[in-house]
């Protein structure tokens, strides 16, 4: 085959000699002007010459005869070639003339029309159409016949036997091989399964968005679950899908029941342990007050010292279980102090020392957005406690376009994000419940960790998403 554009090379037929009775001839008027004695040989040595000639003209012949056949052998099996590409092509071809009936098929064009090719022939192209398609196919044949260049349309073709289905048609205007009328080559392409798959991947984004709808608002998820049942009822085709994100959504819903279940726990078990004992010996002390003022007076204010420190101390427990469940400070100062505060005491209680910068418009936000960076800071720094093995860290929140963002970062040991977050899918909520809380805001988290650079947790809220959501 040639390049594009380029004019193939054409092999330059070798001169023949002239033929044997125009050699004989002029050989016997050469003899018959030589009279001399050397005639003889010169004439032998004439026809030894002559006969070299045409040895070698025979072989000539005999190699151009061969470059012939093997020309032909190769333009035989191009033939072949183009005759398997255009009849086995994954699209059907046609030729038809101005008055639309159809010169030439393909034989994946016949399979399409579900009729044999050989009868195909001066039928009708616009017969094969459905009937709601016939206008715009009149119509997309006129525009080819007068117009230069390619055109392009979608019709539903019906075959002669079978449902019809929807077709790509690519054509432009060509002259028969003879030249004595206009033809039009089309390339007709099944896309029914490309529209099956538009409509699958509008009714899967459809899907996601009533998941996304009932992972945001537990309270919804009933509605969503009905959504999801009456579209599974309705949509066969979109069963495993659903299923999956049915599960997942089922499975989030039960790790916060549990994580609740654990948070209870928790403060049940803490107030039985160090409130209970503590209002005990306050009860304790104060049964004794009035046997200490009768008998001991000056020990009456020991008593009283000691019960004081121990209503402290309730009062101290009291507290922190306030401030982890809710921080007061999140409400009355604000984010920022309320961050400066926890990473203070943090720092205090584990020895990290910890940097903190913030943007000043995150104090826009509402509450609710406050409550969710809060929580993501206060999660990861505990990570890096935890797991980091990190004596430092630091705590940013600056603008990022539209959006406010929330980074975290230590220079610790560094883990596969990715299958921490699939082993957490069945356990504890910790990154996957960062992560849903900043969805849960429509913005994005992500965690990047390498070794020797440490990790950091990004959770990105855009500033307009935000202040919707709240009713900002």
């Amino acid at each position: 085959m040639t390049a594009p554009g380029r004019k193939p090379a054409v092999k330059k037929t070798p001169k023949l000699p002239p033929p044997l009775s125009a050699l004989r001839r002029r050989a016997e008027a050469k003899l018959a002007k030589q009279h001399t004695a050397a005639a003889p040989v010169r004439a032998a040595a004439d026809a030894r010459r002559l006969v070299s000639e045409l040895q070698v003209h025979q072989v000539e012949l005999e190699m151009q005869n061969a470059e012939l056949l093997r020309t032909r052998l190769e333009v035989e099996a191009a033939l072949v070639r183009y005759t398997e590409l255009y009849d086995f092509a994954p699209v059907g071809y046609f030729s038809v003339d101005q008055q639309g009936r159809i010169i030439e098929v393909n034989l994946t064009g016949a399979t399409m029309l579900g009729v044999v090719r050989s009868q195909l022939r001066q039928k009708r192209l616009k017969d094969f159409v459905a009937p709601p398609s016939r206008p715009a196919i009149e119509d997309f044949l006129a525009t080819v016949f007068k117009t230069p260049g390619k055109h392009g349309c979608e019709a539903l073709l019906q075959p002669a036997a079978g449902a019809a289905f929807w077709t790509d048609i690519q054509a432009a205007a060509a002259a028969s091989p003879a030249g004595e009328r206009k033809l039009c080559r089309l390339a007709v392409s099944d896309i029914a399964a490309l529209k099956r798959g538009a409509d699958a991947q509008r009714r899967v984004e459809s899907l996601a968005a009533a998941v996304q709808s009932a992972n945001q608002e537990i309270a919804r998820r009933r509605a969503a679950e009905a959504t999801l049942r009456e579209s599974e009822r309705a949509q066969r085709g979109l069963l495993a899908q659903s299923f999956e994100l049915h599960t997942q959504l089922r499975e989030l819903t039960h790790q916060l029941l549990r994580a609740q279940e654990e948070e209870r726990k928790k403060i049940s078990r803490q107030l039985h342990d160090e409130i209970a004992q503590i209002l005990a010996g306050i009860s304790v002390e104060l049964a004794t007050l009035k046997e200490t003022a009768a008998t001991d007076p000056r020990g009456l204010r020991q008593r009283i010292g000691k019960t004081r420190r121990l209503v402290e101390e309730s009062i101290r427990i009291v507290h922190d279980f306030a401030r982890d469940l809710r921080p007061a400070m999140l409400d009355d100062l604000g984010l920022v102090p309320t961050l400066r505060a926890y990473i203070k005491e943090l720092a205090t209680r584990n020895g990290l020392r910890v940097t903190f910068s913030a943007y000043a418009g995150v104090e826009s936000l509402g509450s609710a957005k406050h409550t969710v960076l809060y929580r993501v800071a206060q999660e990861a720094l505990t990570n890096v406690v935890r797991h980091s093995n990190s004596k430092t860290a630091s705590v940013r929140i600056l603008q990022a376009g539209d959006a406010v963002r929330l980074e975290v970062h230590d220079d610790g040991t560094a883990f596969a994000p990715e299958r921490v977050l699939a082993a957490q899918q069945g356990g504890r909520l910790g990154l996957v419940g960062m992560r849903e809380r900043i969805e849960m805001v429509g913005g994005r988290f992500a965690i990047a960790s390498a070794p020797g650079q440490g990790t950091t947790v990004t959770a990105d809220i855009p500033v307009a998403a935000a202040r919707n959501a709240a009713g900002e």
